[in-house]
């Protein structure tokens, strides 16, 4: 039988997102809805590394996607981020469920770690010459989690991206967030646990694997 893939779109005029609502960081965009799709179901097999690493049982093989919500996309999403908190973002969460989202959050995070450790210092630049270096890829990461941090409630001092103990107390209390009770899945913000899971996986996934793109053979 075919494996079923709950999807949901966010399309702006010159962008649109595919999300797959129960894998946080599996999300790709593309120029239209329909090449958005095409993308996640080809990274399908790339991304499959990230939950087995979290222990999480994934199938990549004959997938069928499933649109379960279309939202009008945004500035935000127009900018290359999936930023529409959906309905299916707003399911609660139990114990189970939870513990299953931080561990894929956390899977993202050593993917991203271990690509940058690894990658050269200079990337290959872009057909006009643009693109960030490695450690500059880096300090992004680690700014943009410091302000999901904040989107999910959490008043904490910026990590030097560079200081591995403060890296990993960042992520540790965001994991904290993650791992909490909430009655219907909100962390008091306009995020959600699923939406904030599903935000920060994707974030360090696209840089991962923007910098495996990048790095010379």
């Amino acid at each position: 039988m075919p494996n079923r893939v709950a999807v949901a779109i966010e399309a702006a005029d010159k962008k649109a997102f595919a999300s797959a609502v129960d894998w946080p960081g599996w999300s790709r965009s593309g120029k239209t809805r329909e090449a958005a799709i095409e993308t996640l179901l080809a990274y399908a097999e790339r991304y499959a590394a990230v939950p087995a690493l979290a222990a999480v049982p994934f199938d990549a093989d004959d997938l069928q996607v499933e649109i379960v919500e279309e939202s009008p996309g945004d500035a935000t999403t127009a900018y290359g981020v999936p930023g529409h908190v959906t309905e299916a973002d707003r399911r609660p969460a139990d114990a189970t469920e939870r513990k299953r989202l931080a561990a894929i959050v956390v899977a993202a995070w050593t993917t991203f770690d271990r690509v940058a450790r690894t990658a050269p210092a200079e990337l290959r630049k872009g057909p006009r010459g643009g693109g960030r270096d490695t450690a500059k890829v880096v300090e992004h990461v680690v700014g943009a989690d410091h302000g999901y941090a904040r989107a999910m409630g959490l008043k904490l001092p910026e990590a030097d991206p560079t200081d591995r103990k403060a890296v990993e107390a960042l992520r540790e209390a965001m994991l904290e967030v993650l791992r909490q009770p909430a009655d219907d899945g909100s962390l008091g913000t306009r995020w959600t646990q699923r939406y904030a899971a599903r935000r920060i996986a994707w974030h360090a996934l696209d840089h991962a694997w923007e910098i495996e793109d990048r790095s010379e053979a």
